[in-house]
């Protein structure tokens, strides 16, 4: 925004759609549409929305570090296991891929915060606005038991709220891209939640970790629960329809969850923590409370199923 006057990006129609995958846009385009580039106004606020480089460098560091964990894919790598035991795992994989986006992003935008997965947190990054939040591989189990369940995660927190989201499966080869004030993609399609309404007609995403634990026992009468990877993928999954909704009581970090989130929202959905608040990023701790997410319609069910198993009590 320069002098009080909000500043418009101008691309052809068509680029909205291909956007999502990076592709250049064919000579000779004409018509052209406004990609809001500064602010937009919702709910009567100005919320700022990521600019088109931030949209086409997150994209451009999620597919690089994405050749790197398929380079390593099905390969034996070296693995160590962070605090948490055998189940909080980090390979050579999740390194390199974290260095590939740290140096696109940082080159790009070296004024950004920046928290990650794989790299020491500094308390620097709380005095900004725009924070890139990165976890670049989401589901390293699935990565080292050769399930192609796992994505890259880069997103952007403007003003503590996921303002863009890039999820790439390197080995699938799915795209899936989201800002507020553009919309959600997979691949060069844009995509919408479902419109399920019932919790008897939905499909609640779950992960083999929750359900070797009979988390999800309980909820088996009333639900129908398919086990999926990293929690990141659900995200993407319930933003592009495949999936209407998933919680998990166990808490999370913001590296897994703001990716998704911002899909999730840029897609129609709604995601908050297990007790019905909003998220919110770039926090001193990082770890959520457990997250519910779903197509919106669904949400205010699962709050009060939920708490009918005595998970979480709802104010009236």
């Amino acid at each position: 925004m320069k002098d009080g006057v909000e500043e418009r990006l101008l691309a052809p129609a068509h680029t909205v759609l291909r956007l999502a995958t990076g592709a250049k846009t064919p000579p000779g385009a004409k018509s052209l549409v406004p990609l809001r580039a500064c602010h937009r106004q919702a709910r009567g606020l100005s919320v700022e929305v990521p600019t088109q480089q931030e949209w086409d460098i997150a994209i451009e560091a999620a597919r690089a570090a994405g050749d790197v964990v398929r380079h390593y894919y099905r390969r034996k790598v070296r693995v160590r296991f962070k605090e948490g035991g055998r189940h909080n795992p980090v390979s050579e994989a999740d390194l390199e891929a974290n260095r590939v986006i740290e140096s696109h992003l940082r080159a790009a935008f070296p004024e950004h915060g920046w928290l990650s997965e794989e790299t020491h947190d500094s308390a620097e990054r709380l005095q900004k606005q725009r924070v890139w939040i990165v976890d670049p591989l989401d589901g390293s189990r699935e990565f080292l038991e050769h399930i192609p369940e796992f994505v890259v995660c880069v997103a952007l927190a403007i003003g503590g709220e996921a303002a863009l989201g890039v999820e790439y499966n390197p080995v699938k080869e799915e795209l899936f891209v989201g800002a507020r004030g553009r919309g959600a993609f997979f691949g060069n399609e844009r995509v919408v939640v479902s419109t399920v309404r019932t919790l008897t007609e939905a499909r609640f995403l779950a992960s083999r970790s929750e359900e070797r634990r009979g988390e999800w026992d309980e909820f088996k009468n009333e639900i129908h629960v398919a086990l999926t990877g990293s929690v990141a993928y659900k995200l993407a999954w319930i933003a592009a329809g495949r999936a209407d909704a998933t919680f998990s009581l166990t808490p999370k970090n913001e590296w897994d969850i703001c990716a998704g989130a911002a899909l999730l929202e840029a897609a129609g959905g709604r995601i908050t923590d297990r007790f019905g608040n909003p998220l919110r990023f770039n926090q001193r701790h990082t770890r959520l409370p457990g997250i519910i997410a779903t197509n919106g319609l669904l949400h205010d069910s699962v709050l009060q199923l939920l708490e009918r198993h005595g998970k979480i009590a709802v104010d009236r």
